[in-house]
């Protein structure tokens, strides 16, 4: 099927949804059991295309031939992939009673919500991610005790009485797994069929899903279509499509909303929306990374601008959890060489830019600042820097591509800094997807736990990364994925609901997730218990093909005798 909007293609999608609309309460109905060997299946089959795919990616994405930043298009596809399959059917094998619950450790905020740890939770990602550990936090009102009554609910209505629903999916362009993974979602937590319309940059990926699902396939629960934007539209309206999902930019949830123009602006003026469908989804932001002052090493000045650099130009800065804003404490006496070795990683990642419309996003970035400066790298765009204080479109504009602002403010100490920085992320920046704080442990020894988790309660994002990437808490696909609760159709933002979350908790509110501040072996001199070496996610990591191929062939059988291979060539990273 071709992109462009054609009869034919009213046709196949007719057919589509009228097969989908047929299933939908037999795929509710589907019993647990039979759940889980789809899944199972589902992995096979994936494993089957998994290079392939990441081949075919990184080809696709002007990846050059042989580069180590294949190993992006296999974290972020396959491995994504087959890991919320294990995780799904780790839940349903204990759905009973929802008995998995009793596994996870729980703890009471300081402001008396409920947090339960999602990581680490097995032996392998006590030493595959090793040091890493994710908490859920939960809506005030859900306690330890209560806990049952907001997980998995879709679970809680007798088999036979289960109804089922007709999903459309529009698909991103940027990261492979995010359309198969917002499947998962709407199938199994929430009982939907779903029509999946890839986005036309990545709907090369469609045979390999279609092998990869072709056990939902069969069922009617699902089908893969291509299309315009004109096919998306034809879709959004169609009478057997009873809620949506998309992953992708604010505009367009609020074209499909309220319409476009000035006739949209007054739909939404007057509350008059023009699809009234439940409609969930995730639309970016203008995230930023706060940088808290502290005695950093000369090491860690290397290693975080690492860190800083990846949150930025991973997959070429088509990410909508990319560093937007990077937060600075002024006058700090680091500071120069942490940018100095910011400069001087970006310039050796000269991964051209893929996406369309980069150059002229690129240029609007430039226009709208007084003055920036352009970090070359070599044949691909440069990294572009401003000072965010410029103009308040750098606040209000996701730019999705190579350029980032900067922003100063003062630093008498690390708490005040930081408590200032917060309030600045949260009623500065457009959006609430994710935020990065990158803080030594004796910075927050200093301010002391109990205060250092007051003020990352104030930080109103739905994803929280401390001395880590949020795009990590992507990857862990055990993490609901979406924005800090609260916004509207109205007034959308980063979007509405969640994704992901293979322990199906509901009333979520964020996930903070920690990384450890120092890589093995560097780390266990400054007292981290920690395994983990430069991490394969990073775009330094000069393994991380090699890794993300291995880690996807753990995820599928994992074993014991895979552990030493994964272990070289992470510690050759």
């Amino acid at each position: 099927m071709d992109g462009a909007m054609t009869p034919s293609h009213v046709e196949d999608y007719d057919a589509a949804l009228d097969a989908l609309n047929a299933a939908k309460d037999t795929w509710a109905q589907t019993p647990v059991a039979d759940r889980i060997l789809l899944l199972s299946q589902v992995k096979d089959n994936l494993m089957t295309v998994a290079d392939a795919w990441a081949q075919t990616a990184t080809r696709m994405k002007q990846i050059p031939e042989e580069s180590p930043l294949s190993g992006e298009e296999w974290t972020s596809g396959p491995y994504a992939v087959m890991s919320a399959c294990n995780g799904l059917i780790l839940t349903l094998r204990q759905i009973e009673n929802k008995a998995f619950l009793k596994n996870l450790s729980k703890r009471e905020l300081t402001t008396g919500q409920l947090a339960v740890k999602v990581m680490p939770h097995s032996i392998w990602d006590h030493l595959l991610l090793s040091g890493v550990k994710a908490e859920v936090w939960m809506k005030k009102g859900v306690s330890a005790a209560n806990l049952p009554d907001h997980t998995a609910i879709a679970y809680d209505i007798p088999p036979t009485a289960r109804k089922g629903k007709v999903a459309l999916i529009l698909g991103a362009g940027n990261i492979a797994s995010i359309a198969p993974l917002d499947v998962f979602q709407k199938l199994f937590l929430e009982n939907q069929v779903v029509i999946l319309k890839m986005h036309p940059l990545n709907d090369y990926l469609i045979g390999f899903l279609e092998v990869a699902l072709k056990p939902l396939i069969d069922l009617d629960a699902l089908r893969i279509v291509k299309g315009d934007g004109a096919s998306g539209a034809y879709l959004t309206t169609h009478a057997i499509i009873e809620e949506l999902h998309i992953t992708g930019a604010g505009a367009t949830h609020d074209a499909i909303v309220w319409g476009i123009g000035a006739e949209g602006e007054n739909n939404r003026k007057a509350n008059k929306p023009q699809n009234y469908k439940r409609f969930t989804s995730e639309l970016g932001a203008v995230c930023p990374t706060i940088v808290v002052p502290g005695p950093w090493s000369a090491a860690d000045l290397k290693f975080q601008a690492e860190q800083i650099a990846t949150q930025k130009l991973h997959n070429s800065g088509f990410n909508c959890v990319a560093c937007q804003v990077l937060i600075m404490p002024k006058g700090w006496n680091r500071a120069a060489i942490l940018m100095a070795n910011l400069n001087a990683v970006a310039q050796k990642s000269n991964r051209d830019a893929y996406y369309p419309g980069t150059a002229e996003r690129l240029d609007a970035f430039k226009s709208k600042a007084k003055t920036y400066r352009s970090i070359v790298r070599g044949a691909a765009p440069s990294l572009i820097v401003n000072d965010v204080d410029d103009s308040d479109w750098f606040k209000d504009t996701e730019v999705f591509g190579p350029a980032i602002s900067t922003y100063e403010m003062d630093a008498t100490n690390a708490q005040t800094y930081l408590r200032s920085a917060v309030a600045y992320a949260n009623d500065q920046l457009y959006g609430t997807l994710g935020a990065n704080i990158l803080i030594h442990p004796k910075t927050i020894k200093e301010i002391g736990k109990t205060q250092f988790e007051n003020i990352i309660a104030d930080l109103h994002y739905g994803t929280i990364a401390i001395n880590a990437w949020t795009g990590l808490a992507f990857l862990a696909t055990a993490c609901p994925w979406g924005a800090f609760p609260g916004h509207t159709p109205q007034d959308v933002q980063s979007g509405i609901g969640t994704v992901h979350n293979t322990f199906m908790l509901e009333d979520t509110e964020r996930v903070v997730i920690q990384a450890p501040w120092a890589p093995f072996p560097r780390g266990l001199l400054s007292g981290q218990f920690t395994l983990l070496p430069r991490p394969p996610w990073f775009i330094t990591n000069k393994k991380q093909d090699k890794v993300g191929r291995l880690l996807t062939q753990f995820q599928h059988r994992p074993s014991w005798s895979k552990l030493p291979r994964i272990f070289l060539n992470a510690l050759m990273g």
